[in-house]
């Protein structure tokens, strides 16, 4: 095999490879043996068939997979002798010459063709015991757990007919209602037995207000507008009357907080229940954490380490992101003009989110090759298991899925690995604990950049 290397700019690589006639001759007659004693045609028994008449009858087809195979085996050859890793799978082009490929077909001239691939960049990693990090903590105080407990009253919320009740705050009032814009009914503006409790926000602005004081069997109209950012863009920012009959007026019943209370949640008491909602607390700051560590980290990751990133990957993490932006736009109904930014200019934005991606995706494995981290069975067997119970009574199908698809594990095991290779450069870098108060701990990140 000749390897020559036709161009090199950047991280981009062209080569040419030519596997001589004699190589391939070889090939083929090794081929044409290993079948030999397998092949049954017809007129002859199994095993019995003349060597020139297998390479008559199957010699172009046998052929066919023995430069296929070789052409796999000696670009894989090249890239390994040349010491590179090719960013993604190498594109491979033959002549498009038809008299030179059936003399190569014939085993009348040398096969040649030519590779093109980008290499990964060198990554001269930093020392990681240099970084400066913190680790936030906060402690579970009472105010947490009582407000924490209150949502649990608030979910256990019973409602019981009032009759001659008017309607107030927190009552449930069940209406059947039409609505109407301009005086005509519009797509899904109707509806039967339907319940609101008024004050949680649950229907269009200035209708729950509209329901204020009325009794069962009243009917009323009741005037609301749509918010501008409505989804439904035919419906965004008009108003709208709805004829309202209501049914039913509720008052809330709440619960009495004691032992009984945490027994029907699956407590033993009430300090039982307190202990196991601080437990719950407690991991939810601890997740909290652990995310601003880790993007803290990251960030220092992408601006400690600068080298070139290949197109090709930048492209695909681009067009991935791109998928979801544009489909999540057309099932809100809106355009890039309603964000109030060109589609260029949004590219480019999300562009630069891919290019961050790229870089740290890089570093990471990077630094997970170095240290020869591993996911290990057990590890992707739970993570398997944690899949398969998001969908109940399809357990088989998800264990089957994942069986036939070997880049869905490849995504189940990703996510896992790089929580490992952070946990390995935190534990380099040895963050500093800091405490803070519950809403420093949950403030909000800047968007993804």
């Amino acid at each position: 095999m000749q390897v020559t290397e036709t161009h090199s700019d950047g991280l981009k690589r062209q080569l040419k490879v030519v596997v001589g006639a004699g190589e391939i001759g070889a090939r083929f007659a090794a081929k044409l043996d290993e079948i030999k004693d397998r092949v049954q045609l017809k007129g002859f028994r199994k095993g019995k068939v003349p060597v020139q008449h297998l390479r008559k009858v199957l010699g172009r087809s046998l052929m066919g997979e023995v430069l296929q195979q070789t052409i796999e085996e000696k670009s894989r050859a090249a890239i390994s002798d040349r010491n590179e890793r090719p960013a993604l799978q190498p594109q491979i082009e033959l002549s498009e010459d038809q008299q030179e490929i059936e003399k190569v077909m014939s085993g009348q001239a040398d096969l040649s063709f030519d590779m093109s691939f980008e290499v990964l960049p060198q990554i001269a990693l930093i020392d990681f015991s240099g970084l400066q990090l913190e680790r936030l903590a906060a402690d579970v105080g009472d105010e947490a757990v009582d407000a924490a407990v209150n949502q649990l009253v608030e979910r256990s919320i019973s409602y019981e007919t009032a009759e001659g009740r008017a309607a107030e705050d927190g009552d449930r009032v069940t209406i059947d209602f039409v609505g109407k814009i301009d005086g005509e009914p519009f797509e899904g503006g109707a509806g039967e037995g339907v319940t609101i409790v008024i004050g949680q926000g649950g229907f269009i602005p200035g209708f729950e207000e509209g329901l204020k004081g009325a009794k069962a069997g009243d009917e009323r109209t009741v005037t609301a507008t749509f918010p501008a950012e409505y989804p439904e863009k035919t419906l965004a920012g008009k108003e709208a009357s709805f004829d309202v009959k209501v049914k039913e007026v509720a008052v809330p019943k709440r619960p009495a907080v004691d032992d009984e209370f945490a027994k029907t949640l699956g407590a033993e008491s009430l300090a039982n229940l307190r202990g196991l909602v601080t437990e719950q607390i407690k991991r939810e700051y601890e997740q909290a954490s652990r995310a601003k560590l880790k993007r803290a980290l990251l960030d220092e990751l992408e601006k400690r380490h600068d080298f070139a990133l290949p197109p090709s990957l930048v492209e695909r993490e681009l067009e991935g992101i791109w998928r979801q932006v544009t489909e999540g736009l057309k099932q809100a109904g809106r355009t890039f003009e309603d964000e109030g930014k060109s589609e260029e200019q949004t590219r480019d934005e999300y562009r630069k989110i891919a290019e961050r991606r790229v870089r740290l995706g890089l570093v990471l494995g990077e630094v997970g090759e170095k240290a020869e981290i591993q996911v290990s069975q057990e590890e992707m067997r739970r993570a398997l298991v944690e899949q398969a119970r998001r969908y109940p009574g399809q357990e088989r199908m998800v264990y089957e899925f994942y069986e036939k698809n070997p880049g869905a594990i490849a995504e189940l095991r990703a996510p896992i690995y790089e929580e490992k290779v952070v946990d390995f450069i935190v534990e380099q870098a040895k963050p500093v604990d800091r405490k803070v108060d519950r809403e420093e701990l949950f403030k909000p990140e800047p968007e993804e950049a």
